[in-house]
Formats: C-alpha cells, structure tokens, sequence
C-alpha cells in the first residue's frame, strides 16, 4: 500500500449513502496512508471519532464532490495516530482519548485535553505542563480561564519578548458536558433538544444538522415548506452573529459607536425572530422532520422590514469603519493567518474565507434549500482581522439575498412529516453555521433510540490558527485577534 492515498482513489465507483457519505471499512495500512493523504493536500480532513470500539474519519474533497466516513476496528483501544501524520487531528485525538480510552499509536502530544482531572470515577490526571518558556528576554502571562465580562472559560498562556507575542498556548476544555454520554441511548426528541444546545449561538445549525442526520438515516422526508424555513431560520441566526461580531472587533479597538449600532441591530433580529418562530435565538424550531413553528404572512411581512433596516445600518456601519483610519490601523495587518495553515486546517467559516478558502457548506456540498438558491461566496486574501470583519459583512448581504428568495418562494403546507416505521440506521450531515461547518454523525439503535451521536463544530480547527495568528502580535491585540476569530468554546469543549 502506498504511504500516501487519496479520498478518490478508494472511493472508486462506490455510491454514497442518501446522506452523500461513502461508508468505508478500512484496515490500519490504509487508515494511516489516508492520514498522509491529508497532509498532502489530496483530501480535507472533516471530523475523526471514536464509536464502540471503532474509529471513525470524516473526509471529504470538495472540488470533486465527494466524501466518505471511513471506520477502523481498533485493537483493544489501540489504533495509528492520524495526528502523527496530519497534525490538524491532534486536539481531536487527544479529546476522543479522554473520552474513550482509546489510545492513538504515535501521538505527538500524551497530555490531556478535555480531562482536567476533575471526572469521578476517574484517577486524577497529572498536573498539566504547558510548554516551557526558553530564552533571554522571555516571560510568560497567563490569562483566564475565568475572563471579565459574559464569557466562557479558557486559559490563554502568552510567552512575550516584552510586549510582542512569540507564542500562545490555549487550554480548553472548561465547559465540556458530556453531551456523546447525554446522547447515547435517549429517544431522538430528547437528543434534538441537545444537539440546539451544543453551542446557543449555533442552535438552529447544530438542529438542522443533527435533523438531517437523522433524517438520512430513516429516509424521513421533511415537507418543502419546513426546509424553506429552516433556511430563513438559519439566516437570522446568521445575521444576529455576524453583525455582533463586527461590533465586538470595534469595541475591542475602542469604537464604542459602532458597538453600540451594531448591539442595536442584533437586538432587531432577535426581536424578529421572537415575534416570528416564538423564540429569540429560535431554540428547538428545527427538529427531525421539519419544523415545529410555521411563519405566518404577518412574520413574513415582519422579516422584509427588518432587511430594509439591516441593510441601512450595514451601509452605515461600513462607512463609519472606511471613515476611521484610526481603527483600521487597529485592524489592517493584525492577526495574520497563512493560506496555507487555513488550507493544512481546512478552516471554514470567515476564518477560511479571509484567506482565500472559498469552502461553504451550502455551496460545495449543497443542501436544500441552498441548492436551488443564487448567492455568492465572498472571500479576502490578507487573512488578518479586516478580512475577517470585511467576509462578515459581505455574507450579511448575501444573507439578504437568500432570505429573499426563500420568503418569496414560501407556499403553503405542512411544517412537519411523522417518523417512518424504520427504526435504525446512520446518518450525517454538514451544515453551514455562521462561523463555519457543523458535522453530526447519528447512529441509531434497533429500538430506535440514539446509540452514538458525534457532533464536530468548526472551532475545532479555527482554534489552533487563533495561536499562529497571534504570534508577532502585541499582548494588547489579542482581543482584537480573539474576537475576529469568535471560537465557540462550548461547542469544542463537547
């Protein structure tokens, strides 16, 4: 076997799965050559995981269309490290290690990552050792993992020459809650509820995503009319958290005015969204098989007014930002990541974008009811903190576009289909959240109930570039950096 294999090659003529995904057994030969074939570049790594004695990898190569979820049997726990060969899968390997027990041969880096050494049952795990500093001139801060304001907890260790950062070390895993253990053995309505709570700010993402892996799983057919709303739903999501960010930059580089704006308007979607599917951040609307709110023509009417007033303070917002060289200067160069890190990480989301990696979910493997909706994928190529606020921006149109399409192409009719007498199966999905692609993996039971749910946000390898990002930077424009970037800790921490 070649040391190096890719996606296509194995796939042959093998038909995908009504979810898109060829379903692979593979041996530890070929596992480790498809492991090198990410570090070449032949395919993306998407998700890796462990379920019942088996691993299992997510790859997928947009420009051909195609993915796969291969699976090795492990030998009593023991497997070949992807991460020996691919390091974007160290973290990933490191958590499904503490989850598990699995044990990946090679592994660059034993410590821990999600296990703090606080788990009953468990012996304590050793003191963590972050990487030591050495050199003349170098000291070490250490920030978090409890930070001001509302926020949730992770430990950021800086080594500085003075004021400049040589390195960052993040330690996450603060938040994890078990949500594979919450999952396994409940009924599907019981394990939606949870998928719209991995991270709250992607509920209706992570919803949709968990939906659709169920829903390929059972051949359940949602009605047209409930995938045209999970589209609008997605989309305000969308909206909210885009033009929140954008005044969280500005507010970390002191422009209060356009935080304030920018707070103001994200309010207004909120409100919308409320008056429209019952709920501000539309929490447990989107559940396998449709939806379960409908949007009257009252709420239809309700959303076109607010895309009249978003659009307004978006032009506004952009001539506030063009209008200040003094936060540009805070912006421009500031938080640099390499094209090639982005496409070694294969990062979505704005991070991807803001370099050059024109890959979205709801273009490059197209769902409904994207697939029959005109809209663009904006990029920049600088890769710093503009760029990231700039894609921002951009997408928000975009947005507008989609929603008004969707809205016109609203008919009456049903919002939700019964479950089918199928009762097990597997199933997976991939959905565009407003900071990059959502992964869940569903395998159900013979009695129907959820026997393992894997879900993998995009923060999982968005993290790591924040660290390269940073580096050569001033302690002082990490919030900017941070915020630009806008990980999610809870949906990484599981």
């Amino acid at each position: 076997m070649s040391t190096v294999v890719a996606l296509a090659d194995i796939i042959g003529g093998r038909m995908a799965g009504t979810d898109g995904y060829v379903r692979l057994a593979v041996d530890a030969g070929t596992w480790a050559a498809l492991a090198e074939g990410c570090a070449a570049g032949r395919h993306d790594l998407g998700a890796l995981w462990a379920d019942d004695g088996v691993m299992r990898l997510a790859l997928s190569d947009a420009p051909r269309g195609l993915r796969a979820i291969v699976s090795l049997e492990t030998e009593s726990g023991r497997y070949p490290s992807v991460a020996a060969r691919h390091l974007p899968a160290l973290r990933l390997e490191r958590a499904m290690r503490d989850l598990y027990g699995v044990r990946p041969v090679g592994l660059p880096d034993p410590r821990p990552w999600l296990d703090h050494g606080r788990w009953p049952g468990r012996e304590s795990a050793a003191r963590y050792e972050f990487l030591p500093t050495e050199g003349e001139g170098l000291h070490q801060i250490p920030v978090g993992p409890v930070h001001a304001g509302i926020i949730e907890p992770g430990h950021f260790r800086f080594t500085a020459n003075g004021e400049t950062v040589v390195r960052l070390e993040e330690r996450l895993g603060y938040v994890h809650k078990g949500v594979e253990g919450l999952m396994a053995g409940v009924e599907v309505e019981r394990g939606a509820r949870i998928a719209g709570r991995i991270s709250g700010d992607s509920t209706v993402a992570y919803a949709w995503a968990f939906a659709r892996a169920v829903e390929a799983a059972l051949a359940w057919a949602p009605p047209p009319r409930a995938v045209l709303l999970r589209g609008i739903m997605a989309e305000l999501e969308r909206l909210s958290h885009h033009i929140n960010d954008v005044g969280a930059i500005c507010n970390d580089a002191s422009v209060l005015t356009i935080h304030a704006r920018c707070t103001l308007q994200r309010e207004d979607v909120l409100s919308v969204a409320d008056a429209c599917f019952g709920h501000r951040l539309m929490m447990d609307r989107v559940v396998p098989g449709g939806v379960s709110v409908d949007l009257s023509p009252e709420g239809v009417g309700r959303i076109r007014g607010l895309l009249t007033r978003f659009e307004e303070t978006r032009a506004e917002i952009l001539r506030v930002y063009d209008s200040l060289p003094s936060l540009q200067d805070r912006t421009v160069t500031t938080g640099i990541v390499s094209p090639e890190l982005v496409r070694q990480y294969a990062a979505g989301g704005f991070v991807g974008r803001a370099c050059g990696r024109a890959f979205d979910a709801r273009k490059s493997f197209p769902y409904a009811p994207y697939d029959g909706v005109d809209f663009d994928i904006k990029t920049r190529t600088a890769g710093d903190v503009d760029a990231r606020l700039l894609v921002r921006m951009d997408e928000i149109s975009e947005s507008f576009r989609i929603l008004a399409q969707l809205l016109g192409r609203l008919a009456p009719g049903e919002i939700r289909t019964d479950r089918p007498a199928v009762m097990s199966g597997e199933g997976a999905a991939l959905v565009e959240a407003f900071r990059g692609d959502v992964f869940v993996s569903v395998r159900l039971a013979p009695d129907g109930r959820l026997a393992h749910v894997h879900a993998r946000d995009a923060s999982w390898f968005q993290w790591p570039l924040l660290e390269a990002a940073v580096e050569g930077n001033i302690v002082a424009d990490f919030p900017l950096c941070n915020k630009s970037f806008n990980c999610s800790y809870s949906g990484h921490d599981l």
